[in-house]
């Protein structure tokens, strides 16, 4: 499995903006599509965004449309995650994932390559 190592987490306020960035280390790594995930505590991991990079598409979850944006460069296996308008519901772990990943946890599943996480916690 290909390691994926995220940042860009911390502590803000509600209405403030953050950039989460993933970064697969294996230069040898090719993935098909990338994405976010995150896990509020107590609580089942949800599904926040990923984007396809055949064609550039991306889908995010319904919690997060029109705040968040995600892209990516292809060529680095880099993806960011730009969150604007945070609130404090935005509160948790964001996990990156890629490929077959992504696929299990849209179905609940805890499957693939997944990074360790990045905080973030927003304050009301």
């Amino acid at each position: 499995q290909v390691q994926l190592v995220e940042s860009g987490g911390g502590f803000v306020q509600t209405g403030d903006s953050l950039r989460l960035s993933c970064t697969a280390s294996d230069r040898t790594f090719s993935a098909a599509a990338m994405g976010w995930f995150r896990q509020a505590p107590g609580q089942e991991r949800e599904f926040v965004a990923y984007i396809r990079w055949s064609n550039n598409s991306t889908y995010y979850g319904d919690s997060v449309k029109g705040r968040f944006t995600i892209s990516g460069d292809n060529s680095r296996n880099t993806v960011y995650l730009q969150m604007n308008n945070l609130s404090p519901d935005d509160t948790g772990i964001y996990y990156c994932a890629v490929d077959a990943a992504i696929v299990a946890g849209i179905a609940g599943i805890d499957s693939g390559s997944w990074g360790q996480g990045t905080q973030v916690t927003v304050s009301s």
